[in-house]
């Protein structure tokens, strides 16, 4: 009977699909690579490709077959693993090495991102975080579809400011050594406050300690639709009105994302884990965050009031979903990324939209600051300190805050940089003058907040 329903509730969303592009945006298989630990790096190796490809080798083609089936367009199908820095605690080597075999079985099962080259250092380092750390530029220079993330800060633990400070110089080296491509690695690298162990939006997912041995995640998506909905109500509609239609139509897109990771949990054979109902944008036209925002009577994102209308649209967002799935998950909410959403290029190019305001915009969203360009001579102190303001109103907060930022080889404020596919092309923006050496200088940990002590 579940099935039955789920089907018919599918079949409301069939406009939705063809005229408002709602979509699957991800469904990602969560691998534990735990007992593929080793002192021997190719040992190691070996080990790690036979267990992914042996997974997911029928990923790709369930997610294909419910695609056809149901008629819901699935635009990616990924995996997750187990944060390397700890499967490769005990081998001596080049970690380097470890990422060209992840990206080999990615391309072996047909995904189009794998993610989990990660490392948890938020209360400190061990040895293999400092050398998976060093060697994220060269592993994501050297890698297709391999993603990278770095958890700096918790609101338990407080922020990791060593690991702040590096992180600066670990994008710039990543951004030089993909300088041909407009510094690309570091769109495949996010540095998190509160990482969550369930998400399965790239470029930050990385399966966690407390997750299944293997694990079905889905994120959904659908800005067109919202947006589509607030404009039906029209302009005279109160903000009660608003976030109760918002709500309902989240309702509707989270079932349809409960239906894909029942099924392919249930033909993988493999446990369901979560529903993430992040609002996730793409390049393409009706397909907008920041229109949405722009329909509640904004007249362009980024002016006053775009904060609000960025809660009023997060809360609704979360409030539908959580109704029609037992297991929301990841991090479900609204996304904000520059590059991959046409309003927000358009804010940024008209003026509207500046980097203090999509800090603001942070704290009422999920993530953070993500997928923005910067100049390329900008310092790794500057980039430094525009990860610890975010990490310190994730960690204050008590919320999932990240930076994905890339600074563009050779490229200033004004100019573009092509990234293709869901990446989408990035405005160069600017960012403050003024630096933020000594601060970053201090290393050390900025304490967790009082509220942390909460038990």
């Amino acid at each position: 009977m579940l099935s039955l329903i789920n089907r018919y509730e599918i079949l409301e969303t069939i406009n939705m699909i063809s005229k408002e592009n709602l979509d699957i945006r991800t469904i990602t298989m969560g691998i534990s690579l735990g007992d593929c630990a080793s002192e021997d790096i190719n040992r190691l190796c070996d080990k790690i490709y036979d267990k992914i490809t042996k997974k997911a080798e029928r990923l790709v083609k369930t997610g294909e077959d419910i695609e056809k089936e149901y008629g819901i367009p699935i635009i990616n199908k990924r995996i997750s693993v187990t944060p390397i820095a700890q499967v490769a605690a005990a081998a001596d080597g080049d970690y380097v090495k470890i990422a060209k075999i992840m990206d080999k079985a990615a391309t072996e099962v047909g995904v189009n991102f794998i993610g989990g080259y990660s490392a948890l250092v938020h209360k400190g380092y061990t040895k293999s975080d400092r050398k998976l750390i060093e060697s994220i530029p060269e592993a994501l220079a050297e890698t297709t579809y391999v993603c990278s993330s770095v958890n700096i800060g918790t609101t338990k633990a407080g922020i990791n400011m060593d690991a702040v400070a590096q992180m600066g110089h670990i994008i710039k080296r990543s951004a030089n050594l993909t300088a041909d491509s407009g510094g690309t690695a570091c769109a495949k690298l996010v540095v998190f406050c509160n990482a969550v162990e369930d998400n399965p939006f790239m470029a930050g997912a990385f399966l966690g300690s407390g997750e299944p041995e293997c694990v079905i995640n889905v994120g959904v998506s659908g800005p067109g639709v919202v947006q589509s909905a607030v404009k039906k109500i029209g302009p005279a509609a109160s903000f009660g009105e608003v976030a109760e239609i918002i709500k309902k139509t989240a309702f509707k897109i989270t079932r349809m994302g409960q239906l894909v990771a029942t099924e392919a949990s249930k033909r993988l054979g493999v446990e369901f884990g979560i529903v993430d109902l992040s609002l996730a944008p793409t390049p393409a036209i009706g397909d907008s965050v920041a229109h949405i925002l722009e329909e509640m009577g904004l007249e362009k994102c980024g002016t006053h009031g775009t904060t609000a209308a960025l809660a009023i649209l997060n809360d609704a967002v979360k409030k539908g979903g959580i109704m029609a799935s037992s297991y929301v998950g990841g991090l479900s909410g609204a996304f904000i990324p520059v590059s991959e959403d046409a309003g927000m290029i358009s804010a940024v190019q008209c003026g509207a939209l500046s980097l203090d305001k999509l800090e603001a915009m942070t704290c009422v969203c999920s993530v953070g600051l993500d997928m923005i360009v910067i100049p390329g001579d900008t310092s790794a102190d500057t980039i430094s300190a525009i990860i610890a303001d975010e990490a310190a109103i994730g960690m204050i907060n008590n919320k999932t805050t990240a930076v994905r930022i890339i600074p563009a080889p050779n490229k200033k404020v004004g100019d573009f940089v092509e990234f293709g596919g869901l990446l989408g092309k990035g405005p160069v923006m600017p960012v403050n003058e003024y630096g933020s050496s000594l601060f970053i200088s201090r290393g050390g940990r900025i304490p967790a907040p009082i509220h942390s002590l909460r038990n």
